[in-house]
């Protein structure tokens, strides 16, 4: 990648996250982290991936996110000094998701091998 596409995409990741922190007054988007920003090569579409902190059901909140897009576009649009605000699409980050399903599976395996100790020393 180059500079200029990481710097930009620096701009909109910061840019979007204060307007969907700050500027959005949507209680059924809640809080909303930006984790990453891809943008393609003619700078036309950005995907933007978020969680939801502390969020039940995030796809209903990922729908009501990208129906508000073209909100936060125009807000952006403001706020960064860039050529053309591309489209942004909203895509919600399982990584988190994953990660956390790992580290409950790990905590259980190290608890169950805890027992299993126990049990050894026990005979």
């Amino acid at each position: 990648m180059s500079r200029k596409s990481e710097q930009t995409k620096a701009l909109l990741a910061r840019g979007i996250t204060e307007i969907v922190t700050f500027k959005i007054k949507n209680p059924h988007v809640g809080m909303v982290s930006v984790n990453k920003v891809d943008i393609t090569n003619d700078y036309q579409l950005a995907k933007v991936y978020v969680t939801f902190l502390g969020a039940s059901y995030p796809y209903q909140r990922l729908e009501e996110l990208n129906k508000i897009k073209g909100v936060v576009r125009s807000e952006l649009a403001k706020m960064v000094n860039v050529y053309k605000v591309p489209d942004i699409v909203f895509i919600y980050d399982e990584r988190f998701d994953a990660a956390e399903r790992i580290e409950r599976a790990l905590k259980k395996e190290e608890a169950d091998i805890a027992k299993m100790k126990e049990t050894n020393e026990e005979k």
